[in-house]
């Protein structure tokens, strides 16, 4: 009787979920986010900041004294992103993942610009929110990491540590992706399946890291990539050949924070060469590159990734790394 119901059961949410792809997507993608963070054993909470409504995923650590660890994603990116590694931390640091202005569930507002130094400006005001008595670790990856390489530079009394992934923000070496973006289109661009598994082939590189999305979740997702498409276009074209572009690596040779710098070799959108300009840059920071890893570095090696975290946040600190007890 118990297989029978149970068999009964999946089968009405399965028939639920098909309904709920077809005349609901975003719901349908919500909940699937949603299954993400609590399998990351991840809180959701809502703040205002910079007049913004910003939503994050969070977790205290065991340890009340460790650090704050807070995670800004990249272009067409989301909180989700940093799941995988949050995992790997478990609960050795306080964390803070929030969806960037604009970005996911966090609101966008129709009159406003989301470059990068206009971010900066919001993840100030975000991280004097999250965390008003002391610096935080601040993590960035792609247009996160120039997002958090302007706010060490802009704001080193909120920025104890901060480490960028695979950031934007330099003139890199050529290739494909770049090459497309200053020739003012959006590579990332999705609008059906064949350019959703397009974009899925650019950024990961190992094909047992690239994430499995069923049907109908990736026609949620592909919803609402048709929905934002203007939005990522207008963000491109500030972002990646706006007359703030370079700024990030400009103003990077003003940090002077514990600084890491993490890429993957095969990264195929922000060129490996990013490394070497950012760690000119930035001469007394940590360098680590990874074989066999593309450009979403927090999702295809996120146990590498959590290594070279604890290791580094415990190298700055005095008195040793007390969060990494877990």
């Amino acid at each position: 009787m118990t297989a029978v119901l149970l068999t009964t059961g999946l089968v009405v949410l399965g028939l639920a979920l098909i309904l709920l792809g077809q005349h609901q997507p975003d719901r349908l993608l919500r909940l699937a986010f949603t299954l993400l963070r609590w399998q990351a054993r991840l809180r959701r909470g809502v703040l205002v900041a910079a007049g913004h409504r910003w939503v994050h995923a969070w977790c205290p650590a065991r340890d009340p004294a460790a650090p704050m660890l807070v995670m800004l994603h990249g272009f067409t990116g989301s909180k989700e992103n940093w799941y995988p590694l949050a995992r790997a931390l478990g609960r050795r640091f306080h964390l803070c993942i929030p969806d960037l202005p604009g970005w996911g569930e966090s609101e966008r507002k129709p009159d406003a610009a989301y470059g990068y130094v206009e971010q900066a400006e919001r993840v100030a005001a975000y991280l004097r929110a999250v965390s008003p008595d002391r610096p935080v670790v601040l993590l960035g990856h792609s247009m996160g990491g120039g997002i958090a390489a302007l706010v060490a530079a802009r704001f080193p009394a909120q920025v104890a540590q901060v480490a960028l992934i695979s950031a934007a923000g330099v003139r890199f070496d050529d290739n494909a992706f770049g090459l497309a973006v200053l020739a003012g289109h959006n590579p990332f661009a999705v609008c059906d399946a064949a350019s959703l598994r397009r974009y899925l082939a650019t950024v990961f590189y190992d094909p047992a890291a690239k994430p499995w999305i069923p049907w109908p979740v990736a026609t949620a997702l592909i919803a609402r990539r048709r929905a934002d498409a203007a939005f990522e276009q207008v963000v491109l074209d500030r972002i990646g050949r706006g007359p703030d572009s370079l700024r990030p690596g400009e103003e990077a040779a003003r940090i002077t924070q514990p600084a890491l710098l993490v890429w993957g070799r095969q990264d195929a959108v922000i060129d490996p060469s990013a490394l070497s300009l950012y760690a000119a840059r930035i001469p007394h920071a940590r360098t680590l590159l990874l074989e066999g890893c593309g450009h979403m570095v927090p999702m295809e090696r996120p146990q590498a990734l959590a290594e070279a975290v604890l290791d580094w946040i415990g190298q700055n600190r005095d008195g040793g790394l007390h969060a990494a007890q877990a």
